[in-house]
């Protein structure tokens, strides 16, 4: 059950009825009365619109629940950013330049920032203004190596199990196909990062990266994926405007969804899942020239 229970005040001594709070509130919680606004609905998502939106800062919270977010390794204005004040061509720059970084220099990144980056991550939107994210940190290399090793363990079960011709083949004509559609993609790799591994040392999995941040959500939130998500694609620009490089490991999050003993290990609650998994460390690569991408075609639709 998502948490709607009212938690602002207005103070009527303060207010002066400019209607701006009813102008933003998304779920008619607040009205004007007797030329002050007053709470008059039932419930609320507790977005904030009323509370950023009021000149005269007649609203607060009833509860200390929420709370300015203080970052301890750079310092923000606290004032909103009007619509069309940033500068576009630097967001885009940003937006391009970020790379999935596969080589890290062994270098160690500090708590602080790390921290940082998850509160960077919670200033993304979310369904219902749920905010029911959740952030685990491997914080140095020897607790990646740690990790690697136990979603290591998880493929080579898997290998041994999709190496089973008639097992394969029996769930495809069951309609089962992941184990089939597995070991056509991604066996033969599978099988050669891990020999490779054991060989030579060479981690293909999180490319030797310092740090590890996995973003979950709760199952019980309206749409805790796109949550999840939308707070990694923060953390992952605000990791390269830091000097951090990143990398999502898909093959982590695969794994701990189906590996028991790894969710364990990882301290993964009952009503959460892991949605990503992102390698952190300082870039030992660098580039010239930004991205490309896939043309695209837009589909309109009018009516």
């Amino acid at each position: 059950m998502i948490d709607r229970k009212i938690k602002i005040q207005i103070d009527p001594e303060v207010c002066d009825g400019c209607g701006q709070c009813v102008l933003v509130c998304p779920s008619e919680t607040i009205s004007i009365k007797n030329k002050k606004a007053q709470v008059t609905g039932n419930e609320s998502i507790m977005c904030g619109h009323c509370i950023a939106a009021c000149p005269k800062e007649a609203i607060r919270l009833k509860e200390s629940e929420f709370d300015k977010i203080n970052f301890d390794t750079f310092v923000y204005e606290n004032k909103w950013m009007k619509h069309g004040e940033f500068n576009t061509s630097d967001l885009v720059r940003l937006m391009l330049s970020r790379r999935s970084c596969r080589n890290y220099k062994n270098k160690n990144i500090d708590k602080n920032i790390l921290e940082d980056l998850i509160k960077i991550g919670t200033t993304a939107p979310s369904g219902s203004n749920c905010q029911d994210w959740t952030f685990t940190i491997i914080p140095t290399k020897k607790d990646v190596v740690r990790l690697a090793g136990k979603i290591g363990l998880f493929f080579r079960k898997l290998n041994k199990l999709s190496e089973n011709t008639f097992l394969r083949k029996g769930m495809a004509l069951m309609g089962k196909k992941k184990l089939e559609f597995y070991y056509e993609n991604y066996y033969e790799s599978v099988k050669e990062s891990i020999e490779r591994y054991e060989t030579e040392k060479i981690d293909r999995l999180f490319h030797g990266a310092n740090a590890v941040i996995m973003v979950g959500g709760s199952k019980k939130s309206s749409c805790p994926s796109e949550d999840a998500l939308l707070a990694t694609q923060n953390i992952l620009l605000g990791a390269h405007a830091m000097g951090l490089g990143t990398c999502l490991i898909g093959f982590a999050v695969n794994a701990i969804a189906n590996d028991v003993t790894l969710k364990s290990d990882l301290g993964v609650q009952k009503d959460e899942k892991i949605y990503s998994v992102i390698a952190l460390g300082y870039p030992s690569e660098r580039y010239k020239k930004l991205i490309v991408r896939k043309k695209i075609i837009p589909k309109y639709i009018t009516f």
